[in-house]
């Protein structure tokens, strides 16, 4: 088994991008795998950090695309259970009228089979041994109820890694369910990512302090958009501000962002960093079509994480 520093925790989607057009209307989609967990095991591993991704998926084409497309960007897949019966879940962009569109066929996937019983998979239970870091996110708590005892288990056994959770508030997925099992799981964790503007529909604010006194969380990251991040922290409060990027696509921005940010944490880096490492990697994915994107070269990265503040802000990343 391939020693691993990070695993990610939670369903990988296909995802059908068409051209622009309605739906109705569009007859040839191109395929790529998607989904908020395997894009930050994707964004980790090609920023050299050894990563692991676990889920369930159909044993079905799509699954096997799911798995050759992550192991082709290094990701171990060693801990993934194929379901004979259960489809992988995919969703399909919409482009129309300049703006994109998601429509999810995600309803009784293979990975909201998920139960706490998966944690026993010998295949499970020695990666997550091993790891220094396991990120999941809100989704993954809300796809299914099994699911989301799953990750209860996960967050109050005792553990040796540290526990990241990415909210990614999806309002659609816990319709008619309480959110409150959400809640214990961020105030369980060790880092919490936040949307500004998911925090304030899930939590009634945005305010990095209120957010950090009310969720419990040891470390903090709130990200507005592109205007800033900040990090709260025990050891204080640092912001970075967001790259001037030209963007092409939103969609996965916030994914290379988690994946630049706990990059930077499993490599001891200050917040500051820390932080702009996340802004580099989702820089790269604003700026294509695709849900994942490779980040900055080695020696870019280098060059602008030790930048003065100045040279930062002057900093432009285009589409080309």
């Amino acid at each position: 088994m391939p020693e691993t520093s990070a695993i990610c925790l939670g369903e990988a989607m296909i995802m059908l991008a068409g051209g622009s057009g309605p739906l109705a209307d569009v007859e040839v989609f191109r395929r790529s795998v998607g989904g908020a967990e395997c894009n930050v095991a994707g964004g980790l591993a090609a920023l050299g950090v050894r990563t692991g991704w676990i889920s369930r998926l159909g044993d079905d084409g799509f699954g096997q695309h799911v798995l050759r497309d992550l192991e082709a960007r290094g990701v171990d897949v060693g801990g993934v259970e194929l379901d004979p019966v259960r489809p992988t879940a995919l969703y399909v962009k919409e482009s129309h009228g300049g703006r994109s569109r998601m429509h999810y066929y995600r309803t009784g996937s293979a990975a909201a089979a998920m139960q706490p019983a998966f944690l026993d998979r010998p295949e499970v239970r020695q990666r997550l041994q091993q790891a220094k870091l396991v990120h999941t996110t809100g989704i993954t708590a809300a796809i299914s109820a099994s699911s989301s005892d799953m990750l209860e288990r996960l967050a109050t056994e005792p553990r040796e890694f540290l526990l990241s959770v990415d909210l990614n508030w999806r309002p659609v997925l816990w319709r008619e369910r309480d959110p409150a099992p959400l809640w214990r799981l961020l105030g369980a964790a060790d880092i919490v990512l936040i949307g500004a503007d998911e925090a304030e529909v899930f939590a009634g604010t945005g305010d990095p302090d209120e957010l950090y006194e009310r969720i419990g969380a040891k470390t903090l990251v709130v990200k507005d958009d592109s205007n800033a991040a900040i990090v709260l922290e025990p050891a204080g409060r640092t912001e970075v501000p967001a790259l001037s990027v030209e963007v092409v696509e939103t969609v996965g921005a916030g994914d290379a962002f988690a994946a630049g940010f706990l990059a930077g944490t499993l490599q001891g880096l200050p917040a500051v960093q820390r932080l702009r490492l996340g802004h580099l990697t989702a820089a790269a994915v604003l700026t294509v079509a695709e849900d994942h994107a490779p980040p900055p070269g080695v020696a870019e990265r280098e060059r602008l994480l030790n930048a003065t503040d100045a040279e930062w802000a002057a900093t432009k990343i285009g589409a080309a």
